[in-house]
């Protein structure tokens, strides 16, 4: 009886997640473009350059148990949800790092 009620719950729970379209997968930027604050975070980390200057202004980020959620994000739109972890003071420094690569 108590699995009958959990698989329920669990169908209650997942049937959104099951309705939803399968998101568009992530396409690699284009060379010639700069990443910066503006780039979604995956986008980001997937280059060593700029990943470097991720881990050193935000550093576990890349390791938090929610990146899955937020990759898709850039480090500006994750800003209001980060409880005053990601500064306005972090962002300016990563944006002049972030810039400076070539």
């Amino acid at each position: 009886m108590k699995l009958a009620g959990f698989t329920s719950l669990l169908l209650v729970v997942a049937s959104p997640v099951i309705a939803q379209e399968a998101p568009a997968p992530a396409t690699a930027p284009a060379t010639d473009s700069k990443l910066s604050i503006e780039s979604p975070f995956a986008a980001l980390v997937e280059n060593t350059a700029t990943k470097a200057v991720i881990d050193t202004n935000f550093p576990g980020m890349t390791a938090h148990p929610a990146f899955e959620q937020f990759k898709v994000m850039s480090l500006k739109e994750l800003q209001p949800l980060s409880g005053g972890v990601i500064t306005d003071e972090a962002i300016a420094k990563a944006a002049t790092e972030l810039a400076a690569i070539k």
